[in-house]
């Protein structure tokens, strides 16, 4: 007899459907279930085939009542549709499905710190078990406090802010600080900076690893320009850059900003890199295919929502938290668009001759 036929073809499975079917208590599904400890490696993966097998949905709100948890994560946002902010939301969303979790998101109006505390006040009221902050604030401190007994993950590297939440995310200066001297290390004499825009602590973490390589090599720190982030943002920082006599190197606060920053280079006239190289930030996925494949930093979106999530589960569930921040590793994508510089500072000027 089909298991489908002794319970009734009716009748959803339930737990004692799924013991019987995997051989073990419904105590032992239920820890399983509800991501407990002490069960084999072997046995849990027994009870969710026989989970994935019968098609069983546990009862959140049963599963609540006995866990005293609600089983939700909480999620501040901007609500940003840019390449950063929105890998980081598929990566919690998918580390929180994995979990048995499911995401309770509060979008922010600006970001503002008030904006941000009524956000955690709000999923606090709600009962969320965690909360998951991805803002793009300057600084964590003035975001308010960690609600009582619910432990707060930001998505950042910000190893001088608060120790109240747990913070996990890639050490952007640094990334900032290796575009650079990269581009130092091909022989330019400095390099020139398209930022993103005031108030996000992106844009002042590179701006700062920026001007800390040119600091480092003793090199004039050029004018700053400002973007949105947007390629049309980069296009008019592109234009401004072509009229700068000196111009060989560009670091650009994001890739989309810098494919702004290429256009607006070539349609002034120059070459990109033979007149001057560019480079960016983050590595989205047509980086690499653009024209002139771009070279740029690497975030791991998926390892720092991963890795954060591990902490956020770790502490819901009381487990022993011993680090409560974590730097994830940047990678330098050298590609075609940075390259040494042409001989003489007006070379790239020169007309080729026919």
């Amino acid at each position: 007899m089909t298991e489908r036929a002794r319970r009734g073809a009716n009748r959803p499975p339930a737990m004692v459907d799924v013991a019987r079917h995997a051989e073990v208590s419904q105590k032992t599904v239920s820890r399983v279930v509800n991501g407990e400890p002490n069960v084999s490696a072997t046995v849990r993966e027994r009870v969710l085939a026989a989970i994935d097998e019968l098609g069983f949905r546990p009862n959140s709100a049963a599963r609540a009542l006995v866990t005293a948890r609600s089983r939700v994560i909480g999620f501040v946002s901007t609500g940003s549709a840019l390449h950063g902010p929105s890998q980081m939301a598929v990566g919690v969303e998918q580390a929180a499905r994995e979990a048995g979790y499911s995401v309770a998101v509060v979008h922010t109006r600006s970001g503002d710190p008030a904006d941000v505390g009524d956000a955690l006040d709000e999923l606090a009221a709600r009962g969320v078990d965690g909360i998951v902050v991805s803002e793009p604030a300057d600084s964590l401190r003035p975001l308010g406090h960690a609600p009582t007994g619910v432990p707060v993950l930001a998505l950042e590297h910000r190893p001088d802010e608060t120790d109240e939440w747990l913070l996990v995310g890639a050490d952007v200066r640094a990334g900032a600080r290796a575009a650079v001297e990269h581009l130092l290390e091909l022989g330019h004499r400095t390099v020139w900076h398209v930022a993103g825009p005031e108030g996000w602590g992106t844009t002042r973490d590179r701006r700062l690893g920026w001007a800390d390589a040119l600091a480092a090599a003793g090199r004039p720190l050029p004018e700053l320009l400002r973007g949105d982030w947007s390629p049309a943002s980069g296009f008019e920082a592109g234009r401004v850059l072509a009229a700068e006599p000196d111009l060989t190197a560009v670091f650009v606060a994001n890739d989309d900003m810098a494919v702004g920053v290429v256009r607006a280079l070539e349609t002034a006239g120059l070459t990109v890199p033979r007149d001057v190289s560019v480079v960016g930030f983050d590595d989205v996925a047509t980086a690499a295919y653009q024209h002139v494949p771009l070279t740029t930093v690497r975030q791991d979106f998926a390892e720092i929502s991963r890795q954060g999530m591990r902490l956020l589960f770790a502490a819901i569930e009381g487990r022993p938290v011993t680090e409560r921040r974590a730097a994830v590793p940047l990678r330098l994508m050298v590609r075609e668009s940075s390259a040494p510089p042409r001989d003489g500072a007006d070379a790239r000027r020169e007309v080729d001759p026919a």
